[in-house]
């Protein structure tokens, strides 16, 4: 199987530290290391062929920067931002043009996984489900609260298990539901948090994109051609760019027949690093003190609970008598919010 990293985002819920030159996946968030980096970690024993990272060209030099010894050829540049339906499409094309059947999988550069191991059995175990049946394959997690910020996908019975992994009829997608619906979902069950983990052959999800999204795809047929051809990057880039800017989960998975598609139920200590809240709650574990403050930097507190405090800039950072905050000092740029207000950052993070 092939990996897809997805490394072209920009994290603007963990502004002020996450910013368009610099996103998410380019801070040290959860340890020393990038969180680009600690995703490559995961696949450190695939075969340098078997891994590629898909970004944009204004992000491409800062992995280059972060990753000097990765293949360049290997880094799949999108000539553009246009989220994750032209550049899901754009990666197929690409590795298609490698081995249109050989299954891929598209992985997130901003996510916690807490057992490595647990979670390459379910790659391992996806890839021979798609190489017997043909099915499109997605990893999905059992939620714990209402939440507005990921998608939920419908799950049906168990159709079986394979070496310990878990796999669900898919019975329907819904991207970033609102607050009272991710509520009843939770009440009502068979419903799980979509961890974007999309598994096919180029060949397939082609497929797709050609029944549900026919205007896109005849777009990526000529990107095809040209990628084929003298690959004239402006001439590619114009062609891009004719693209909707639409996620896949809107454009394909919400249209998806159920029947050409299975959820493995991902069971290893996975958490979507997408708000500063969330991040808190992945630190608190191993890093947190007696009274739940999470501190990164130069900090002195009294009488403080409940808060994430990150100094980036060098300054000390003192806290008195304050709780359930979230404050984040960079060199340019100060955050302070009740940690309940982390899905708002994004808000503030358009325009700044």
């Amino acid at each position: 199987m092939r990996v897809v990293i997805l490394a072209g985002g920009s994290g603007s819920r963990l502004w002020p530290m996450s910013r368009e030159d610099m996103p998410k996946q380019f801070c040290k968030l959860t340890s020393d290391k990038t969180m680009l980096e600690e995703t490559l970690d995961r696949f450190r024993d695939f075969p340098d062929d078997k891994k590629f990272i898909a970004t944009t060209a204004e992000l491409a030099p800062e992995i280059k920067k972060i990753l000097p010894d990765f293949p360049e050829n290997n880094i799949i540049i999108e000539p553009e931002k246009r989220d994750t339906a032209p550049a899901m499409g754009f990666n197929a094309v690409n590795l298609g043009l490698r081995d249109m059947d050989e299954p891929m999988v598209f992985v997130a550069s901003d996510q916690h996984v807490g057992r490595v191991d647990e979670f390459l059995n379910c790659l391992k175990q996806a890839e021979e489900v798609i190489n017997d049946t043909g099915k499109m394959l997605d990893i999905s997690i059992f939620p714990t609260e209402p939440n507005t910020a990921l998608g939920y996908t419908k799950v049906g019975k168990k159709v079986m298990e394979k070496d310990g992994v878990e796999f669900y009829e898919f019975l329907g997608h819904t991207e970033k539901p609102d607050f009272a619906t991710a509520k009843k979902y939770l009440k009502e069950g068979g419903y799980f948090w979509h961890a974007n983990y999309y598994m096919w052959t180029p060949r397939k999800f082609l497929e797709a994109y050609e029944k549900y999204v026919p205007e896109m795809f005849d777009v990526l047929l000529e990107i095809k051609k040209e990628l084929e051809g003298d690959g004239d990057r402006q001439k590619i880039a114009e062609l891009y760019g004719k693209m909707e800017k639409v996620s896949i989960d809107y454009a394909i998975a919400e249209k998806m027949n159920p029947e050409d598609v299975l959820i493995i139920k991902g069971e290893f200590g996975w958490r979507d690093i997408g708000t500063w809240d969330t991040l808190y709650e992945e630190l608190l574990p191993s890093a947190g003190d007696e009274q739940k403050n999470v501190f990164k930097g130069d900090v002195v507190s009294m009488d403080t609970s409940g808060s994430l405090i990150y100094g980036e800039s060098g300054k000390k950072i003192a806290v008195i008598g304050v709780d359930d905050l979230i404050i984040v000092d960079t060199k340019d740029a100060l955050l302070v919010c009740p940690k309940s207000r982390a899905q708002d950052v994004k808000k503030i993070s358009k325009n700044n």
